[in-house]
């Protein structure tokens, strides 16, 4: 969820220097990869073991949510602190497209080919992740989601998890606090669980991952399309806000 070139020879900046995902250069690009898939696939473990979980230990629907929302704190958390000075465990095509369009303006971020990696390997890693879970829970590996999230106010709900997601991740870059990004990056997720009506998916990756299992977690595949749409859209709101909120000297001159 979080830069020099990656194939550069020159030494690697200090954590608190490097950009809202960036790796150090010494990084090869095929163990960035593999770090972006094996984080994505565990935290859609997570996130969907949990809710089977939850479900399986209690129908109070609130505990539930709880259980669920708590594994993914500590496990987002863990996951960012982990892999993060490999890939800067981004595990979200919104983090990755938004830290390349910063990279486009003149700052510092990821390629276009390390883009053409990155998000490939996070959708496969979601995918994995929830077959992982439902084979853990002698659930069927792939069964398609029923529950159904189509309606406007979750929608809205998506816009603003990803935008204050965005607004997090790069507001800390501009201020040099990325070193916290493991503890805020989960805290925020964990709050946007109760305070949006989508309890915060912010991620494609994660969500297409969630459209393979039937269970708490699950999305309907016809909700797909809508709630990618606006998570894209909040993580352009969100780049404006940190644009607006952590102006750089370049935008300062514009």
């Amino acid at each position: 969820m979080e830069s020099t070139p990656v194939e550069s020879t020159a030494v690697a900046p200090a954590p608190e220097s490097v950009a809202p995902g960036a790796a150090p250069s010494r990084s090869p690009l095929l163990a960035r990869a593999a770090a972006e898939l094996i984080g994505t696939a565990l935290l859609v473990a997570v996130v969907v073991g949990s809710g089977i979980q939850a479900t399986e230990l209690t129908t109070d629907v609130g505990v539930q949510l709880l259980a669920n929302s708590m594994a993914t704190v500590f496990g987002l958390g863990i996951l960012i602190l982990l892999l993060g000075p490999v890939s800067g465990a981004h595990f979200n095509p919104v983090v990755t497209l938004a830290e390349w369009w910063t990279a486009r303006r003149g700052g510092s971020g990821v390629t276009l080919r390390e883009v053409a990696v990155y998000l490939p390997a996070q959708v496969v890693g979601a995918v994995a992740g929830a077959i992982l879970a439902d084979a853990m829970f002698g659930e069927p590996l792939v069964k398609w989601s029923t529950h159904d999230r189509s309606a406007g106010h979750l929608l809205l709900g998506e816009v603003v998890a990803t935008a204050g997601l965005i607004l997090l991740i790069f507001g800390l870059a501009r201020v040099g606090r990325l070193q916290y990004a493991p503890v805020a990056v989960a805290s925020y997720i964990g709050a946007a669980y109760w305070f949006t009506s989508s309890t915060s998916f912010a991620n494609p990756a994660v969500t297409i991952g969630r459209t393979f299992t039937d269970t708490f977690a699950g999305i309907a595949p016809g909700s797909l399309v809508g709630f990618i749409g606006m998570q894209l859209v909040g993580g352009a709101v969100g780049l404006a806000l940190v644009a607006l909120v952590f102006p750089s000297g370049r935008e300062r001159a514009e």
